[in-house]
């Protein structure tokens, strides 16, 4: 009775697993941990340039190009830096801060929403082995504990690994073009995302509702 008890606890221990790989895979691979609002902002933007801080110019094209499609789905006017910026290898510290806020205050933009990727982490995690449940007759189950033993203890003990996962974290900041201050910043971690197209994508979504809903943009997704 003793073995029993144990060897159902070992199951009930592998149900426990397989409900906390349920619940990890469900939660969100990107979303913001924080958010900070100046009080000086005060109105919603509508002219707004969307600059991606990284020298990986794809990444910087689909960033970019992600939250432009973002704020336009909400009537914004949305312009992406690398349109009015174009990459250039001439320095490493980019065009001159002074001339781009020149341009865009000269050409009556309102803000501009920078991201950038502030962080990376690796994480090792253990992966159970064989854990799934297997359905079984009532007989088969409890008929001996020789055929109990042979049908649990591989699955019980089927080895695991270890892998690792990457953590990004992602600094988005709103400045006021005006008199160049910041009016907004948001944190965000990405967990292993499967691909860059994906994490952008999500980024922008998730950013541009929370800009939203803090009142820095009109609320409402224009109809088509």
């Amino acid at each position: 009775m003793e073995t029993k008890k144990n060897l159902n606890s070992h199951v009930l221990l592998c149900c426990l697993w397989v409900l906390l790989l349920v619940v990890a895979g469900c939660a969100p691979s990107t979303q913001i941990t924080g958010t900070w609002k100046s009080p000086e902002a005060t109105q919603t933007y509508n002219n707004i340039v969307v600059g991606a801080l990284t020298d990986n110019i794809l990444a910087r094209q689909k960033v970019e190009t992600d939250m432009q499609t973002q704020l336009q789905q909400r009537g914004i006017k949305a312009t992406r830096s690398i349109d009015i910026f174009p990459p250039s290898g001439a320095s490493k510290n980019g065009p001159d801060v002074n001339l781009l806020l020149e341009k865009m205050r000269g050409d009556d933009y309102d803000a501009v929403l920078t991201v950038a990727l502030v962080d990376e982490q690796t994480q090792t995690r253990y992966v159970p082995g064989n854990v799934g449940y297997r359905p079984i007759t009532r007989y088969a189950w409890y008929g001996n504990f020789r055929g109990y033993y042979t049908y649990w203890y591989p699955i019980l003990y089927d080895p695991g690994y270890y892998t690792e996962d990457k953590i990004y974290f992602v600094e988005t900041n709103l400045y006021n073009v005006a008199d160049d201050n910041l009016l907004w910043s948001a944190q965000s971690q990405s967990y292993s995302p499967s691909s860059l197209r994906k994490a952008a994508e999500k980024l922008a979504e998730i950013t541009v509702n929370q800009m939203a809903k803090e009142g820095l943009i009109q609320g409402q997704v224009s109809q088509p």
